[in-house]
This record gives structure tokens, sequence and C-alpha cells, in this order.
């Protein structure tokens, strides 16, 4: 994905808030949610989610480039 879109500041995960902005954070942090207060499992739901959005537009974002590419 950076090579296919390296300035493009919408994929840009290190502008997640939040404590996820890779997949290894999105890994380690989901099995402790349960020893979590419920307002810390709040917001690291909300940051996982972010996440994960993030991800699956990044996705969409190279599938459209590489159909794009074929064309």
């Amino acid at each position: 994905m950076p090579v296919l879109f390296p300035d493009d500041p919408t994929l840009d995960y290190h502008n997640l808030e939040g404590c996820v902005h890779n997949g290894s954070e999105a890994m380690n942090i989901f099995p402790e949610i349960q020893y979590m207060t419920p307002e810390e499992q709040a917001k690291t739901r909300k940051s996982l989610l972010a996440y994960c959005c993030l991800d699956t537009f990044a996705m969409v974002k190279v599938w459209m480039k590489l159909c794009e590419t074929i064309k």
C-alpha cells in the first residue's frame, strides 16, 4: 500500500487516535480487553474499530488501483 499511495494522508495509520496504529498493536491489545476497566474497554474498542476501518479502506484502495492497472 505505501508503494501505491506514498503521499495519501487518508491512508496514514499514524494519524489514528488511540492505541492501535498497526496490525501488531491490534493483535496484542485484543486479548487484553478482558482485563480492562469498562472505560478502557470502550476506548480500546474504538481504537480497534478505527484501525480496522482504515485497514479495510486501504485494501479497497489497493483493489481499485489494481483494477485500474489491468484495464
